[in-house]
């Protein structure tokens, strides 16, 4: 993933007020009593969190760019996931029905937001002011080989395994997938990051200015104490609003499995808009490295951590997509392979992954 490149200036006062307004109005959800807790602390819940998730985000890419790669790379795909996993994990350890569902069901939505949701704003929106853009081929076929490998594992294979009757992989299956997962994406960022790492750079653009200007060392001090403090309080703001979420997909008349849709998109809605800006910046390379990373992450580092979790407290995991899930997931993936195979796009490519979102979309509210 290439990291955005961040000026070495003071510390922008909401990155630090942000985390510190998520420690008070934790405080005083511990303080407030049942009764005072309504629908306008929700709300209140709602905007803290995903303010301090765009803050754990910069924090993350100062020092991500700090760094360099491929530590860099590591580190802003790590505070991604952590937010994910914590997602999950609030949900998974509440035991309400259909909670081991929503590992599966966040991970197939985010996948599905990336590949169709935020290419297709990236390309439609760069098609519409520069006609046509250029990518690097063998970087993003080789991101997209991984991905589809990573969510077949995952969510296809799970449905026809023997062991135990699907949609569920016993706990030695479900070890190995988690294991094999972790190791596959650790091979692509080794590639992506050192081997190969000229397959993801825009070729059209020297890479030097990248790199020429990084943080100030208390810049850097600063987000590496903020970024936890910031991480932290996104676990607890998350364990804190997901009955609410909850509570309003139910009320809203909506799926169960529409709670996942929610957690990736506030996951990725960071990301997302990193990724748009570079595309309307005629930068495509680093919009789809965003992309496509902020995926193969989700699939490559959630559910390992997730599994995990499963197996430590006994609780199995539901991975495997209902059908007409997976239709229009094998639909995603092979409409992403025409894109990515010619290394130029335009506003059709766009249209036509913006057409599978919105059928996704309307799956997931109206099965």
């Amino acid at each position: 993933m290439k990291i955005e490149t961040i000026e070495p200036s003071p510390i922008p006062v909401w990155t630090w007020a942000v985390p510190l307004g998520a420690v008070l109005l934790l405080l005083a959800n511990l303080m407030l009593t049942q009764s005072l807790h309504g629908a306008w602390f929700d709300l209140l819940v709602l905007v803290a969190l995903l303010a301090t998730v765009f803050a754990s985000v910069h924090h993350a890419e100062v020092i991500a760019h700090r760094l360099g790669e491929p530590f860099g790379s590591l580190v802003l795909a790590a505070a991604v996931t952590i937010i994910e996993v914590a997602l999950i994990v609030s949900v998974l350890l509440t035991g309400a029905e259909g909670a081991n569902e929503i590992a599966r069901d966040t991970v197939f939505a985010a996948v599905m937001i990336v590949l169709n949701g935020i290419v297709g704003l990236c390309l439609l929106s760069g098609g519409l002011r520069y006609h046509e853009q250029g990518f690097q081929i063998h970087g993003a076929t080789g991101a997209l080989g991984v991905i589809g490998t990573l969510a077949t594992l995952a969510l296809i294979l799970p449905n026809f395994t023997e062991a135990i009757p699907g949609p569920v992989y016993s706990s030695t299956q479900l070890f190995f997938v988690g294991s094999v997962s972790l190791i596959l994406y650790g091979l692509f960022l080794f590639v992506q990051t050192m081997r190969h790492r000229e397959d993801f750079l825009d070729g059209t653009k020297d890479d030097a200015d990248d790199h020429s200007s990084k943080p100030a060392g208390a810049v850097v001090i600063a987000s590496a104490i903020l970024l936890p403090i910031g991480l932290t309080c996104v676990i607890f703001l998350a364990k804190s609003l997901t009955p609410s979420i909850e509570f309003a997909v139910l009320k809203a008349d909506l799926p169960p499995a529409f709670v996942g849709v929610v957690i990736a998109a506030i996951v990725l809605f960071p990301e997302g808009l990193s990724a748009l800006r570079a595309a309307k910046a005629n930068n495509l390379q680093t919009s789809l490295n965003l992309a496509l990373g902020s995926a193969l992450a989700s699939i490559g580092m959630t559910i390992p951590a997730v599994a995990a979790v499963s197996l430590i407290i006994g609780m199995p995991l539901a991975l495997g997509l209902e059908p007409e899930h997976i239709v229009l997931l094998v639909l995603s993936l092979f409409i992403c392979t025409l894109t990515l195979a010619t290394g130029r796009t335009t506003v059709l490519q766009g249209g036509l992954h913006l057409v599978i979102f919105a059928v996704f979309l309307v799956i997931a509210a109206v099965p």
